[in-house]
């Protein structure tokens, strides 16, 4: 039994059906939380239980598409949790069903996602490894939805061990072949355009199955997305890469300094020219998480390297509060409450992540291995 301020572990192997089966059995309420919370933003934005099995019925074609393993396992989930399968489908393909349905023009002018991550390559770290770090900032109700998934492929691929919210395939974590990865959200005038893309949730898994970088990059660069998102990739040998993704598009960014830091606003130069950035007038804050994380990390490196104590310090970062780098409970758009779920600390090279539940309440970090 899981502490209070742990994140369950749930471990799955076998075929895809069967991993969703042991998914769903092992934390079926926490799934069941999962549906209740995204039935319950889309209700808060006038869609009604009807239209959602709609909405669902019409992502499936894409996922199937896109990798049948993947719905293979989303059934399994729904058989081990108890749900249908529309509810498993919304749950993965929550952003694009929340802010895409063309009724929702509304829910689009108050995006308010978030998160802040960052990479300390092993030129800059004091115990000369790679190190990832990442606040997931979303809402209050995923610290009981969370889970640490580790998925076994015995073989056939990488393992792989991710923090994500219950009924999903993954959400950031890093594989046995050393690749790590976290996400961000951004939004942009080019987003919600295509219908017939692949869902964010989806293309984060695929990445983490990838062998190396490269595979991963490609994947990034030849993929379209229906919405507008940012993912930092990293490998333990040493390298990362940020990529600003628009639908049709990745804007790349490397490190300076050996450090790699993003918050929810465009920052290279390519991309501020070509698009329109419409996150910053609900999450301004943005600006402000970029440039202290930033200046706390070279803060560091100035007097020596940066450790796992100045990663954590930098991650609690409370300036601006409640709307931090560590954000504390707040009132969101459509009576919801936002917050730093979690704070994730990744260190590829030793399969090792450290996860803190509620951060904002204590810095208690459980360890989870790969």
């Amino acid at each position: 039994m899981s502490l209070e301020q742990d994140f369950p572990l749930v471990e799955v192997s076998g075929t895809p059906f069967e991993r969703g089966l042991q998914h769903g059995r092992a934390v079926p309420e926490r799934v069941k939380g999962s549906v209740a919370l995204y039935r319950d933003q889309l209700a808060k934005r006038g869609v009604d239980g009807a239209t959602i099995v709609v909405l669902a019925r019409k992502v499936i074609p894409k996922i199937v598409a896109f990798d049948p393993a993947y719905f293979e396992e989303m059934q399994g989930m729904a058989e081990g949790a108890g749900v249908s399968i529309e509810d498993i489908v919304l749950v993965n393909c929550r952003t694009e069903m929340m802010f895409g349905h063309s009724a929702l023009k509304e829910a689009r002018d108050v995006l308010d996602d978030g998160c802040t991550g960052f990479v300390v390559l092993p030129g800059a770290s004091a115990n000369g490894r790679l190190m990832h770090a990442h606040n997931w900032d979303w809402r209050e109700a995923c610290t009981d939805t969370g889970i640490v998934l580790k998925v076994l492929k015995h073989g056939d691929g990488p393992d792989m061990l991710m923090f994500t919210e219950a009924g999903t395939l993954g959400r950031h974590g890093f594989n046995s072949a050393g690749l790590s990865l976290s996400g961000n959200f951004l939004t942009s005038d080019r987003d919600y355009k295509e219908a017939g893309d692949v869902p964010l949730g989806l293309l984060r898994r695929k990445i983490l199955e990838c062998a190396n970088i490269t595979a991963a990059l490609r994947i990034l660069f030849t993929t379209r997305r229906y919405c507008s998102n940012n993912v930092m990739l990293a490998h333990a040998a040493g390298e990362a890469i940020d990529l600003e993704c628009a639908p049709d598009e990745a804007f790349w960014i490397t490190p300076e300094d050996d450090l790699l830091v993003h918050a929810n606003h465009w920052i290279s130069t390519p991309a501020r020219c070509k698009l329109v950035d419409l996150g910053l007038a609900n999450t301004p804050d943005s600006i402000y998480r970029q440039r202290r994380v930033t200046a706390l990390l070279q803060q560091s490196r100035a007097k020596g390297k940066i450790d796992w104590d100045t990663v954590k310090a930098t991650l609690a970062d409370e300036f601006g509060k409640p709307e931090a780098i560590l954000t504390s409970p707040a009132p969101a758009a459509f009576n919801s409450v936002y917050c730093t779920v979690a704070t994730t600390l990744m260190d590829p090279a030793e399969r090792t992540m450290w996860v803190a539940r509620k951060p904002y309440a204590g810095r208690n970090f459980v360890e989870y291995r790969l």
